[in-house]
């Protein structure tokens, strides 16, 4: 079973190895010689303190599986370096997605559920994200070693769970999900774990109830 939760300051210790160290999108590009999980905690305190909540965290069973970060747009270093930029003034920045090795399919989507509730229940139009077209992503890398081929998520995967591209671009376009079309990336997300469920043989699922940031858990039956 798949729990959620927000990522507040209480929960940092139960970051995944993977999304501790990385510090693709806290970073500029430029390097230094800090302790990746000593910066990624500095982050996470800093945009919590000064926005409130800006990650959701995934369990399965008792060990932590993946991950999803977000924030304004000029609280993310990376945002200014993509050749689509910048990020709508309106909308929050998806800043990374990371999935730790073994994690259950139907993770992500999930995340992303959890994700779209927390952002409209403070009242934000919109979610964009920088999505990859290609493997080949040249000198975009981080020195914590993800690259950005595993930090920035595939467009595909985004266009299939409601986001547009409003920036197009050969390798690094941008797109946006518009929060008033809320229920029709919902009844997308309801499909695809309706597919996913028979694929595994289930007849049934369970879904937790979100509430935003003030929710503890959400429990989906995988």
């Amino acid at each position: 079973m798949i729990s959620l939760r927000p990522l507040d300051l209480s929960a940092v210790d139960q970051l995944g190895p993977r999304a501790r160290r990385c510090v693709y999108w806290q970073t500029d590009g430029e390097q230094s010689p800090g302790d990746p999980e000593f910066e990624k905690e500095a982050w996470i305190s800093h945009v919590s303190l000064e926005w409130g909540v800006c990650g959701q965290l995934a369990t399965y069973g008792d060990r932590s599986t993946a991950a999803a970060f977000y924030a304004p747009p000029g609280m993310v270093p990376r945002a200014t370096c993509f050749p689509t930029s910048p990020v709508g003034a309106d909308a929050v920045l998806l800043a990374g997605m990371s999935v730790e090795h073994g994690a259950p399919a139907g993770v992500l989507t999930a995340l992303l559920d959890a994700v779209v509730v927390d952002v409209r229940s403070r009242g934000i139009k919109a979610i964009e994200a920088f999505g990859v077209t290609s493997e080949d992503l040249g000198h975009v890398t981080s020195r914590d070693g993800c690259g950005a081929d595993s930090c920035v998520p595939g467009m595909s995967f985004l266009v299939e769970h409601g986001f547009t591209v409003v920036a197009p671009h050969e390798t690094h376009p941008r797109l946006r999900l518009d929060i008033e079309s809320e229920h029709l990336w919902k009844a997308d997300v309801e499909r695809a774990l309706d597919q996913l469920f028979a694929e595994h043989g289930f007849a049934t699922r369970r879904l937790g109830v979100l509430s935003g940031a003030s929710a503890s858990a959400v429990a989906r039956g995988l």
